[in-house]
């Protein structure tokens, strides 16, 4: 049973080929990674996400916002946007978007330590632990 103040976060670090996904909630002030999904050009497998929502009932999705170190937007920063407007739309649930950068950095030394090529399994490990730092993120800036 959860507290009724609990905060369930879905977490997305989105990207062209891969999106992932961490799950966090507010008791424990913690995220994990969860899943990897592959889209095709930024469109994922909606089906997947569906499973998702239906199996960690978020009550908040979080959306890293992909932007240059000075601030400036990148190509990908508008994808990653309407990928969270689309999230809102058709979940009905908050969406909010979140600094991203350094997050893969960080996820990549976490998880490469030092290697220089990663495996596919790595790659996989990296995009969602990336979604994890982004959950934790939000949950310490709360």
């Amino acid at each position: 049973m959860t507290h009724a103040n609990t905060q369930v976060i879905l977490g997305f670090d989105f990207g062209m080929k891969y999106i992932g996904v961490a799950c966090g909630q507010t008791i424990t002030n913690s995220a994990s990674p969860v899943a990897c999904i592959r889209a095709v050009d930024g469109i994922p497998d909606w089906e997947e996400i569906v499973g998702l929502i239906n199996k960690w009932r978020p009550t908040i999705l979080i959306v890293g916002n992909p932007l240059n170190m000075d601030d400036t937007p990148q190509d990908i920063t508008f994808c990653a946007k309407k990928f969270a407007n689309r999230l809102q739309q058709k979940f009905k649930l908050p969406v909010t978007m979140v600094d991203e950068r350094l997050s893969t950095w960080e996820a990549k030394q976490q998880i490469l330590q030092g290697q220089n090529n990663p495996t596919n399994k790595q790659l996989a490990q990296i995009n969602s632990e990336s979604a994890a730092i982004l959950v934790t993120q939000w949950l310490n800036d709360q």
